[in-house]
């Protein structure tokens, strides 16, 4: 008896609803690239590409939960994140973008440990400024067209006078026409400024 009054109940359910409240499966979220991996060089340029676009925009970034800082280096877009990223064997919360990089900004007062460590090529080592990087990857590839396009990470680790007792530890992204009659270029690229 239970039996027939369960079917009487859900039968009828089943059948009418169905199409009423069938929905559209969710769409996949867009895939967030690594910042971790990007940070130290384990990503892509496309990847950099793709969270600069999303994160420079202001209202992508505080949905994604960053915190826009003051920009106290007019070279750099600088965000507190919500939770800290772990990179090179430290965290850190506070993260920047450049032209061509993202960087961490770690509360490390001497870059040279770290640079060290990391087994990056000395640009510039006084006192006042530190300065250190080395090409992790470099691809020769060929766009489209034909353009043959040199593909290339470089890390680096500096420091900078608009954020003293800091060091900036990151990679920079970047893709170049090839020029067979130009020299080859550093394997260090310039941090952001602020001397």
């Amino acid at each position: 008896m239970i039996r027939q009054a369960t079917l009487a109940i859900v039968l009828p359910a089943l059948a009418f609803p169905v199409f009423a409240t069938t929905k559209k499966p969710p769409e996949p979220a867009a895939q967030t690239p690594d910042l971790a991996a990007l940070i130290e060089c384990r990503g892509t340029l496309q990847q950099f590409q793709t969270l600069k676009a999303t994160l420079l925009d202001k209202h992508s970034s505080v949905a994604a939960g960053w915190t826009p800082l003051p920009e106290i280096n007019p070279y750099m877009f600088e965000f507190s994140l919500p939770a800290p990223v772990g990179v090179f064997g430290n965290a850190t919360a506070h993260i920047a973008f450049t032209s061509d990089s993202v960087i961490a900004v770690l509360d490390l007062p001497d870059p040279r440990p770290l640079a060290h460590r990391l087994q990056l090529e000395t640009a510039i080592d006084t006192p006042q400024k530190a300065m250190f990087g080395k090409e992790v990857r470099g691809n020769e590839v060929t766009d489209d067209k034909g353009q043959k396009l040199y593909d290339s990470a470089v890390l680096n680790v500096s420091n900078v006078d608009t954020h003293p007792g800091k060091t900036l530890a990151g990679c920079s992204y970047d893709l170049d026409t090839i020029d067979d009659d130009a020299p080859a270029a550093s394997s260090v690229a310039a941090p952001a400024s602020g001397h």
